[in-house]
């Protein structure tokens, strides 16, 4: 798994939309992984970051989820819950190889990384607390990287 220092990946997907999807990480970027769509913690998840998305793209910080759902199912997710933010669909799990996660099981364990230009400045393993909250203290977390 990529860690602090680490060089960010070079990652393509497609998003909820059908479009190619190649972030630069030039800004502050939150990508976090999440299992599958639809599912409690997952919602959880998607919800809290959609309703703090307006503080992240203030602060200059784009924000991706990534599961090994297509992009249908990316596509219904994101309708069914209002979500703005860009869900990388990676249905093969090569966007999660890149980061070093295991795909084995068919799908990603729920962690997060926040890159800054070229390299990963941290990363967070929500699995330890509750979903619920985690979008917030990625925020916090990321405004004081970018300070």
């Amino acid at each position: 798994m990529l860690t602090v220092g680490d060089a960010a990946p070079e990652i393509r997907a497609k998003n909820q939309h059908g479009e190619d999807v190649a972030p630069a990480f030039e800004e502050p970027t939150v990508v976090y992984f999440y299992p599958k769509d639809f599912t409690g913690g997952c919602t959880i998840e998607a919800n809290e970051f959609q309703d703090a998305l307006p503080e992240y793209r203030d602060s200059g910080i784009t924000v991706y989820g990534v599961s090994m759902d297509d992009t249908e199912s990316h596509a219904d997710f994101a309708e069914e819950h209002g979500l703005e933010f860009e869900l990388l669909a990676d249905p093969d799990g090569t966007v999660a190889e890149a980061f070093g996660l295991d795909t084995s099981e068919g799908y990603t364990e729920r962690l997060t990384f926040v890159l800054n230009g070229e390299e990963v400045v941290a990363t967070y393993d929500p699995e330890m607390a509750d979903p619920a909250g985690h979008a917030r203290e990625v925020l916090d977390e990321t405004r004081a990287l970018a300070e």
